[in-house]
């Protein structure tokens, strides 16, 4: 694996190790990984809170080959299939919520912010930012549903060796994926999926409804199948988990 830059405060991993690559290029899987971090972000612009010190936020850069924009998605599911691998290890009832939040049963115990830069039609850079919730016991923002390993399990974990977990185990994916590995990935990150099973509420612009997951597409869209039998297919934010 390549280096692990650790830092006491930055205001974003994501951001210093962009800024990193701007004045130098950075080996595959360089990780830049901060104790406290001041301005994390989410999907969309969400904040991602973490107390200082108790948990994992750290990025990751790589420079897929041959990786065509309409196919950025298998990024999203190599990472997430793989924080679930690890988490497996240590906590049960783990699943990837669509499109790559992970999630405890029924609360959010990581999630993920991935910045594909193109060139053309293809992915020549990507920085993979992460948060996981591992020793923090009290959330103080009005997040609904966040969870730590910590109140899980009611044990203090080892960052550095989480670190070096997680971190490894998305390089692994990430060289099966350059080695043709796609289908087994979409498959694990398919058979991964939160509700992947049976009919549960969704909401769209129209209104709440009952549906079971098809598949994932590999543009990252989310098709499902109704109470009626009618295949609706969404982006991220054209429908929400009720």
């Amino acid at each position: 694996m390549a280096t692990i830059i650790q830092l006491q405060e930055v205001d974003s991993t994501n951001n210093y190790l962009r800024a990193l690559q701007e004045k130098e290029e950075q080996e595959e899987g360089t990780v830049v990984a901060a104790y406290e971090q001041s301005a994390g972000r989410g999907q969309r612009g969400n904040t991602w809170e973490a107390e200082a010190g108790k948990n994992l936020t750290f990025s990751m850069i790589f420079h897929p080959q041959e990786l065509i924009a309409s196919d950025q998605f298998i990024i999203s599911q190599l990472v997430s299939t793989a924080i679930k691998e690890v988490l497996d290890r240590y906590i049960p009832d783990v699943s990837i919520k669509w499109p790559n939040d992970i999630y405890y049963q029924d609360k959010k115990i990581g999630g993920i912010l991935i910045e594909n830069d193109l060139s053309g039609y293809e992915v020549f850079q990507t920085i993979i930012g992460i948060g996981i919730n591992v020793n923090q016991d009290l959330f103080l923002t009005n997040a609904p549903n966040p969870v730590s390993m910590y109140q899980i399990t009611g044990e203090e974990y080892d960052l550095d060796k989480l670190l070096n977990e997680f971190a490894s185990q998305i390089y692994i994916n990430y060289l099966d994926m350059l080695d043709g590995a796609e289908h087994e990935i979409k498959e694990v990150y398919k058979n991964s999926l939160y509700r992947r099973k049976g009919m549960h509420a969704y909401e769209d612009e129209n209104g709440t409804f009952l549906a079971e997951v098809v598949k994932t597409e590999s543009t990252g869209h989310l098709v499902l199948r109704d109470s009626e039998g009618i295949v609706r297919r969404y982006a991220f934010k054209e429908v929400r988990f009720v």
